[in-house]
Parts: C-alpha cells; sequence; structure tokens
C-alpha cells in the first residue's frame, strides 16, 4: 500500500511537473511571438520614420538647391541690371558732353550737308532746344548759307534739353537726334550686348 502511495505521489508529481513544464513553455512560446511581434512592429516604425526622415531631407536638400540657385539667378539679374544702369549713365553722360561741346554744331552742320545733298530732299526744319539755337543760329547760317535757301529753317522748341529733330517736308517725319532718344538708342543697341558678354562670362 506504502509502495502505490508512493507510486501514486511520483505520479501526480510527474503530472504536475508535466504540466508546469507545458504552461512554461507555452507562456515562453507566447512571450517569444509577443516579443517578435513587438520587434517587428517596431523595426516597421523605425524603418517608416527613417523613410519619412530621408524623403524629407531630400526634400530639403531639393528645396535650398532651388533656393541657392534661385539667389543665383536673382544675383546674376540684379548685376546686369545694375551694370546697365551704369552703361546708360555713362551713355547720357557721354552724350551730353558731346551735344554741349564746340563738336555739336559741326556734328549739326555737316548732317544737314548731307541730307541736303540727298537728290529726294526736301525742305527741312532744324528744331533745337533755344539755348542751342541761339548759340549755334550765327555758325549754321554761315555753314549752311547755300542750303538755307534751299529751304532748311531752324526753329527753336522747349519739348528737349539737348541735340536736335529734324522734320521733313511738311513734319510728318521726324529724324529724332535728341539727347533722350540718342540715349535710349544707344541704350538699347548697348545693353544686349553688355548681357551676351556677361552670359559669356558664365
Amino acid at each position: 500500500m506504502e509502495i502505490q502511495l508512493q507510486e501514486l505521489i511520483d505520479q501526480i508529481r510527474q503530472d504536475g511537473v508535466a504540466a508546469a513544464q507545458a504552461q512554461a513553455d507555452s507562456i515562453v512560446e507566447a512571450a517569444k511571438k509577443q516579443a517578435e511581434a513587438i520587434l517587428s512592429d517596431a523595426q516597421a516604425r523605425a524603418d517608416g520614420l527613417a523613410a519619412q526622415a530621408r524623403a524629407e531631407n531630400e526634400r530639403l536638400v531639393r528645396a535650398s538647391e532651388e533656393a541657392i540657385r534661385q539667389a543665383g539667378r536673382n544675383l546674376l539679374i540684379s548685376f546686369r541690371e545694375s551694370v546697365c544702369r551704369e552703361l546708360a549713365a555713362l551713355v547720357n553722360s557721354k552724350v551730353e558732353q558731346a551735344y554741349s561741346s564746340d563738336e555739336f554744331g559741326q556734328i549739326l552742320a555737316r548732317a544737314l550737308e548731307s541730307w541736303a545733298a540727298r537728290p529726294d530732299a526736301g525742305e527741312l526744319t532744324v528744331l533745337l532746344n533755344g539755348e542751342d539755337l541761339e548759340k549755334l543760329e550765327g555758325m549754321l547760317l554761315a555753314e549752311l548759307k547755300d542750303h538755307m535757301r534751299a529751304g532748311v529753317t531752324l526753329q527753336a522748341s522747349d519739348r528737349f534739353d539737348g541735340g536736335f529733330r529734324i522734320a521733313a517736308g511738311d513734319g510728318g517725319i521726324f529724324y529724332d537726334f535728341s539727347a533722350p532718344a540718342v540715349v535710349d538708342m544707344l541704350s538699347n543697341y548697348l545693353s544686349p550686348r553688355v548681357t551676351e558678354l556677361l552670359k559669356e562670362g558664365e
């Protein structure tokens, strides 16, 4: 009887240990699966965050590069505009010097002589500002005395400061050699050339 009781106790103990072992194994397996799921989820989140960070970094790099390119373009445009302004100021200064010099009368006289020598030349009216007309009239009349008979008339105009305008025939056609017109013409010619030179230097 004592042997049976011992066997029964051993059997209960083995069954209990086996059950405890099975339960422990089940708990360990469940813990492993849960740990793997947590790790997998954490890895997926980390991968997602890393991908998001890479995308944001690439976006910032592209935006920075574009901002640098735009700043470079703006700087170049600003520089070109500054050069063109300086060029216009220089042209304006040189034209004013030429039109206020003693040679201005000679320039005008030669222009009128060339015009009057054309076979189809009709009557001309030369418009000068009042100050230039007063200063140059005597010299021009002496230089152009033969052409004056052929229909060259000198008139004062307060519409511009320097230079001259030539009106052909009944005044329907004007040739504008006033200081502002010559400055515009030279600036419009020179500005694209300067821009091209600046582009060649890039």
